[in-house]
């Protein structure tokens, strides 16, 4: 299982990095789509709607399951990875440049309260249990 040290990670699975322009690029972990097994849909928040941190803005559908997808930070949807709508099997193939969402943020700040690769690799080892 692979875990970037570059990017930040929620306890949920979802993994965010912070973007030049300041805005924070959204995907799930490898850890969540081995759990997930064979991706088959993504709905992901509309561009333009605003999220909040913690709370549900998406789905990702597997053949074995679905699963809500959270926000790691709060703000605007700016973007969406279109690609997904007709090939989502790309999760499965690299979570880390499938990318779901991207958000500007509405406090930055939010993205320093998420997990390092460490600390989320703690919780994904320990549901592999």
């Amino acid at each position: 299982m692979s875990t970037p040290e570059q990017l930040k990670y929620s306890a949920t699975h979802q993994w965010a990095r912070r973007e030049s322009d300041g805005t924070v690029t959204v995907g799930i972990t490898d850890h969540a789509q081995e759990m997930l097994g064979d991706v088959v849909f993504v709905d992901n928040p509309k561009a333009g709607s605003r999220v909040k941190q913690g709370a549900v803005c998406g789905v990702i559908e597997s053949v074995k399951a679905a699963s809500d997808i959270y926000a790691p930070v709060s703000g605007e949807v700016i973007a969406v990875n279109a690609e997904l709508a007709d090939a989502p099997e790309k999760v499965n193939e690299n979570p880390y440049t499938a990318w779901m969402f991207r958000v500007k943020p509405a406090d930055p700040a939010e993205l320093d309260t998420l997990l390092d690769a460490a600390a989320y690799q703690k919780i994904a080892d320990a549901e592999k249990v």
